[in-house]
């Protein structure tokens, strides 16, 4: 029971979304294509990948668990030559990255032309793997980023919908809101602080749950903001 609980309340409509996002990109892949996971970290899209050549590169230094990448280098220096590539994997990378401009510069160098790439990451999110962690992307930057370095813009959305974002955003506060009497005010009157306040946690928790379900089930893009974008880049057939 306590398990269940603990998968509810962990539950991410994000990840399910950009699941299905890469599924699909995945799907669209002739078999034999020659393909790179740039700054793949576990690579949870490898088993989608089955029917392709598979290469990853990441620089490994988060203390994190990763799988074993072909290349361990800085993806500002990717150690292959130009034009191998025919897709390219890029998700939840580019907030990790100091200077994006000169990553994608490279990714651009190794991708053959008329090759296609994937792009997914946070708009709305708390700092992670820090201190790898320096920047939020609008879909603006993404598009323009891109565009300097080279690549056409064949799609750009919202990775998941306003559901999804609230979902997350009422799961932070659970976490986050104090639920220790000393850590508002010490003595009775800090005691009288915390009770609604747990109570709120609780009940956050519990809407959290029902957004993420709801994301799963619609994704609504009328009002709001995402809480990650996702798109597809090109490198033009002809020079």
């Amino acid at each position: 029971m306590k398990s269940a609980l603990l998968r509810l309340m962990q539950e991410n409509s994000s990840r399910y979304r950009l699941w299905l996002e890469n599924k699909q990109f995945a799907d669209s892949i002739p078999a034999g294509a020659l393909v790179l996971d740039a700054g793949a970290g576990e690579a949870p899209y490898k088993n989608l990948l089955t029917h392709v050549v598979y290469e990853s590169a990441d620089f490994e230094k988060v203390d994190k668990i990763y799988a074993k990448s072909t290349y361990v280098c800085d993806l500002k220096d990717i150690p292959v030559g130009d034009l191998r590539y025919d897709y390219i994997f890029f998700n939840q990378v580019m907030e990790h990255l100091p200077e994006p401009a000169a990553v994608l510069k490279e990714l651009f160098r190794v991708l053959k032309p008329g090759g296609k790439l994937i792009y997914s990451a946070p708009f709305i999110f708390e700092e992670h793997e820090v201190p790898y962690d320096y920047f939020r992307y609008t879909q603006y930057g993404v598009r323009y980023l891109f565009t300097q370095a080279g690549f056409i813009c064949e799609r750009l959305d919202w990775l998941e919908g306003y559901f999804g974002t609230v979902g997350y955003q009422m799961n932070c506060m659970s976490r986050q809101l104090p639920r220790r009497a000393q850590d508002i005010r010490p003595g009775a009157l800090g005691w009288l602080l915390v009770l609604p306040m747990v109570a709120l946690k609780i009940e956050l928790g519990l809407c959290s749950i029902l957004f993420h379900s709801l994301e799963k089930k619609t994704k609504y893009t009328a009002r709001g903001n995402p809480k990650n974008y996702v798109a597809i880049m090109s490198r033009p057939a002809q020079p």
